[in-house]
Protein backbone atom coordinates (compact mmCIF):
# COMPACT_ATOMS: atom_id res chain seq x y z
CA UNK A 1 0.00 0.00 0.00
CA UNK A 2 0.94 3.60 -0.35
CA UNK A 3 1.44 6.02 2.23
CA UNK A 4 -1.49 8.04 1.43
CA UNK A 5 -3.75 4.53 1.79
CA UNK A 6 -1.60 3.86 5.10
CA UNK A 7 -2.49 6.90 6.16
CA UNK A 8 -6.48 7.49 5.39
CA UNK A 9 -7.23 3.97 7.06
CA UNK A 10 -5.20 4.52 10.40
CA UNK A 11 -6.91 7.93 10.16
CA UNK A 12 -3.46 9.80 10.39
CA UNK A 13 -1.31 11.75 8.86
CA UNK A 14 1.24 11.25 5.80
CA UNK A 15 3.53 13.55 7.95
CA UNK A 16 3.09 11.08 10.95
CA UNK A 17 4.05 8.39 8.76
CA UNK A 18 7.17 9.67 7.85
CA UNK A 19 7.77 10.59 11.53
CA UNK A 20 7.29 7.36 12.47
CA UNK A 21 9.58 6.17 10.04
CA UNK A 22 12.48 8.18 11.17
CA UNK A 23 12.14 7.15 14.44
CA UNK A 24 12.35 3.15 13.70
CA UNK A 25 8.74 2.69 14.74
CA UNK A 26 7.72 1.91 10.92
CA UNK A 27 9.29 0.41 7.75
CA UNK A 28 8.38 0.51 4.41
CA UNK A 29 9.87 -0.51 1.20
CA UNK A 30 10.78 1.43 -1.50
CA UNK A 31 9.16 0.67 -4.88
CA UNK A 32 12.12 1.27 -7.84
CA UNK A 33 10.47 5.03 -8.18
CA UNK A 34 11.13 5.56 -5.40
CA UNK A 35 7.51 5.73 -3.36
CA UNK A 36 7.20 4.34 0.03
CA UNK A 37 4.96 1.01 0.20
CA UNK A 38 3.66 -0.10 3.54
CA UNK A 39 2.23 -3.90 4.23
CA UNK A 40 -1.54 -4.45 4.89
CA UNK A 41 -0.37 -4.46 8.57
CA UNK A 42 1.00 -1.47 8.66
CA UNK A 43 -2.22 -0.09 9.33
CA UNK A 44 -2.72 -1.97 12.37
CA UNK A 45 0.85 -0.90 13.95
CA UNK A 46 0.70 2.44 13.18
CA UNK A 47 -2.56 2.29 15.11
CA UNK A 48 -1.24 0.40 17.46
CA UNK A 49 1.67 3.23 18.02
CA UNK A 50 -1.00 6.16 17.73
CA UNK A 51 -2.55 4.45 21.26
CA UNK A 52 0.99 4.39 23.05
CA UNK A 53 1.27 7.97 22.26
CA UNK A 54 -1.79 8.53 23.40
CA UNK A 55 -0.41 6.92 26.53
CA UNK A 56 1.67 9.56 27.05
CA UNK A 57 5.29 7.73 26.12
CA UNK A 58 7.49 9.29 24.07
CA UNK A 59 8.97 7.69 20.15
CA UNK A 60 11.70 6.46 21.98
CA UNK A 61 10.02 4.36 24.68
CA UNK A 62 7.93 3.17 21.83
CA UNK A 63 10.46 1.34 20.18
CA UNK A 64 11.47 -0.45 22.94
CA UNK A 65 8.23 -1.59 23.56
CA UNK A 66 7.48 -2.79 20.06
CA UNK A 67 9.73 -5.36 19.73
CA UNK A 68 8.04 -6.92 22.90
CA UNK A 69 4.55 -6.49 21.32
CA UNK A 70 6.08 -8.20 18.14
CA UNK A 71 7.39 -11.12 20.08
CA UNK A 72 4.66 -11.68 22.40
CA UNK A 73 7.13 -11.36 25.46
CA UNK A 74 7.58 -8.67 27.81
CA UNK A 75 10.59 -8.74 29.87
CA UNK A 76 10.78 -7.15 33.58
CA UNK A 77 12.97 -4.40 32.27
CA UNK A 78 10.23 -3.40 30.10
CA UNK A 79 7.54 -3.40 32.76
CA UNK A 80 9.93 -0.87 34.39
CA UNK A 81 10.30 0.98 31.71
CA UNK A 82 6.55 1.82 31.49
CA UNK A 83 6.43 1.76 35.60
CA UNK A 84 9.15 4.81 34.95
CA UNK A 85 7.28 6.37 32.51
CA UNK A 86 3.83 6.18 34.38
CA UNK A 87 5.66 8.05 37.56
CA UNK A 88 6.84 10.56 34.91
CA UNK A 89 3.42 11.18 33.82
CA UNK A 90 2.45 11.74 37.32
CA UNK A 91 5.44 14.08 38.38
CA UNK A 92 4.13 16.07 35.45
CA UNK A 93 0.56 15.97 36.43
CA UNK A 94 1.60 17.05 40.09
CA UNK A 95 3.66 19.98 38.24
CA UNK A 96 0.50 21.21 36.54
CA UNK A 97 -1.89 21.00 39.19
CA UNK A 98 0.84 23.34 41.04
CA UNK A 99 0.78 25.34 38.22
CA UNK A 100 -3.09 25.52 37.97
CA UNK A 101 -3.40 26.07 41.87
CA UNK A 102 -0.79 29.22 41.13
CA UNK A 103 -3.05 30.69 38.42
CA UNK A 104 -5.76 30.38 40.10
CA UNK A 105 -4.26 31.98 43.25
CA UNK A 106 -3.39 34.95 41.06
CA UNK A 107 -6.33 34.89 39.50
CA UNK A 108 -8.00 35.39 42.91
CA UNK A 109 -5.94 38.67 43.25
CA UNK A 110 -6.44 40.59 39.84
CA UNK A 111 -10.03 39.64 40.80
CA UNK A 112 -10.20 41.06 44.44
CA UNK A 113 -7.16 43.06 45.08
CA UNK A 114 -5.92 44.28 47.80
CA UNK A 115 -2.76 46.74 48.63
CA UNK A 116 -0.72 43.45 50.03
CA UNK A 117 -0.88 42.32 46.35
CA UNK A 118 -1.16 45.25 44.56
CA UNK A 119 1.19 48.14 44.87
CA UNK A 120 -0.81 50.88 43.38
CA UNK A 121 -3.59 50.73 45.56
CA UNK A 122 -0.60 51.54 48.81
CA UNK A 123 -0.76 54.86 48.00
CA UNK A 124 -2.94 56.87 45.74
CA UNK A 125 -1.69 57.65 42.22
CA UNK A 126 -1.41 61.22 42.99
CA UNK A 127 0.45 61.07 46.55
CA UNK A 128 3.67 61.84 44.59
CA UNK A 129 2.47 65.35 43.48
CA UNK A 130 0.88 65.77 47.15
CA UNK A 131 4.38 65.36 48.11
CA UNK A 132 5.75 68.32 45.91
CA UNK A 133 3.18 70.20 47.12
CA UNK A 134 3.84 69.52 51.10
CA UNK A 135 7.37 70.30 50.53
CA UNK A 136 6.44 74.55 49.17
Amino acid sequence: MRIGEIARRAGVSTRALRYYEEQGLLASERTPSGQRSYPASAVERVRLIQQFFTAGLPSRTILQVLPCVDSGQASPEVFELLAAERDRITATMSDLAAARDALDHLIAIANDPTPEHCPALREPPWAPYDAVLDSR
